[in-house]
């Protein structure tokens, strides 16, 4: 999308910068801001970490409804890196997983924060969301193993062994800080990966069918690629010329093919490790963008071939980012932070949840996904809400949002930040699965049938994002 579409776009979702400022300053806006700033070019250092966080064999995969772990193909990792001189130190973290929702989110920044001598707001972690990988909820796990008869979801043993492990490997990693001096900025783009999942519409604007992360109907990859984000961006940090920590950012569902309990970091994370190889000296860490509607389903039929297929499109695509990097000397830093409380689907009730959990004639997936939706009721009741997070450095903006967000929501990050370097990583905190946009609720389709908020979220997520940017 140029940006004279996303204008278009904009406009006619009536969310222009100018109205959302105006809607914030009238008391519409619901979030908390927090800043910190610094100007001072000769602070600033990064601490790169990583840490394998492959699950045992026999753990659950995706929520418990596909086949557990039996084999590894590659290993998963949780690789980030601690940025030192903005205040107190910033924790930023990719993890091979489908997601890490609520207390467990939270428990994962805590972890992180402690090790870096920190607050849990200043730390930030993303999943990439394949699919062979935990799904990882404190609550829901809770909810299951009440039940006796479940398949466990998550093993909190190896999730706490995960936390442990990430916390020494941060200790050790802020000892040997290097300098930042500089930052760069580039985007290439990524041939026929990215693709739409809802492209197929009727004529009464309700969606037909979904195009997944792999399709075999002819006439469904026929489709247009529709609205998707064709770049890939990149942003490094530098100690003089020598590139510190490449952060890589893309959006699209991230499995070739999935379900056949093998571990894998799939096509994006075996094009993130080809690159580590390529310059052992720099940590590349790679995010997922906002793609709860986007996949690689035009272009993918879900065979073992398509794999290394899609692997090279993605490399090539980081390649192409590397070469467009622009590098400028810091000048300034700023983290900020902005909670969201977003209404719960009208749709979810705690007492029909828990018959669901509780009614052993269901399948599994018919109880394991209740457990999940109570898990977030519970979690609104709560009042525990989700911390969207921002880094600022130079021109550069790295948008930190959660769950499932729809491609919408980063294009319209782009253009709320015109003028700026806008990269976003989604598949933050899980808790709400799909967040889709307020127009996608009344089309219907798979995404909005599984999202766990009403269509007000829309409104405040934007809110919040442009109050970050």
């Amino acid at each position: 999308m140029n940006k004279l579409e996303r204008r278009k776009f904009l406009a006619q979702s009536g969310l222009t910068a100018a109205s959302l400022a105006t809607a914030s300053l009238a008391g519409a806006w619901p979030h908390a801001i927090q800043a910190a700033h610094w100007g001072s070019t000769s602070q600033l250092s990064i601490a790169p970490f990583r840490i394998d966080v492959t699950p045992p064999m026999g753990h659950g995969c995706c929520g418990g409804w596909i086949k557990p772990i039996e084999a590894v193909d590659d290993a998963a990792e949780a690789i980030g890196f601690v940025l030192l001189g903005a205040g107190k130190p910033i924790v930023i973290c990719a993890v091979d997983w489908t997601g890490i929702l609520n207390s467990a989110h939270l428990k994962w920044r805590e972890a992180m924060a402690e090790a870096a001598g920190t607050t849990p707001d200043r730390a930030a972690v993303q999943c990439v969301h394949q699919h062979n990988a935990p799904f990882a909820c404190l609550d829901t796990q809770k909810i299951i193993a009440e039940q006796g008869d479940l398949p466990s979801t998550l093993d909190v043993s190896f999730f706490d062994r995960c936390l442990e492990n990430i916390q020494k490997a941060i200790r050790e990693a802020i000892p040997k800080a290097e300098p930042v001096t500089h930052i760069g900025h580039g985007q290439g783009r990524v041939l026929e990966v990215a693709s739409n999942r809802r492209i197929n519409v009727g004529p009464d604007g309700r969606i037909i069918s979904m195009r997944g992360s792999s399709c075999t109907d002819a006439a469904l990859r026929a489709m247009t690629e529709g609205l998707i984000d064709p770049f890939l961006k990149t942003v490094a940090f530098y100690n003089g010329d020598r590139k510190l920590v490449c952060c890589h950012y893309y959006a699209t569902h991230p499995m070739s093919y999935y379900g056949d309990g093998r571990v894998t970091t799939d096509f994006v994370g075996l094009a993130r490790k080809q690159r580590q190889a390529d310059e052992p000296g720099t940590t590349h860490v790679y995010f997922t963008g906002c793609a709860g509607n986007v996949s690689a389903g035009k272009y993918n039929d879900g065979s073992k071939e398509m794999r290394p297929i899609l692997t090279r499109r993605i490399y090539e695509g980081m390649l192409a980012a590397d070469r467009d990097l622009k590098k400028d000397a810091v000048q300034n830093a700023e983290w900020t932070t902005s909670d969201l409380l977003p209404q719960p689907n009208s749709t979810l009730n705690a007492e029909t949840l828990a018959a669901a959990i509780s009614n052993k004639a269901n399948p599994v997936v018919g109880r394991n996904r209740p457990a999940f939706e109570l898990a977030w009721l519970q979690r609104l009741a709560q009042k525990t809400p989700i911390i969207l997070s921002h880094l600022r450095i130079n021109d550069i903006d790295l948008l930190h949002l959660p769950g499932e967000c729809f491609i919408e929501y980063q294009l319209r990050a782009q253009e709320l930040a015109a003028g700026r370097f806008v990269a976003t990583a989604a598949y933050g905190d899980g808790g709400p699965w799909y967040v889709p946009t307020k127009e996608a609720y009344p089309q219907g389709g798979y995404e909005v049938s599984v999202a766990f908020c009403d269509p007000t979220v829309d409104d405040d997520l934007t809110s919040g994002i442009l109050a970050l940017l």
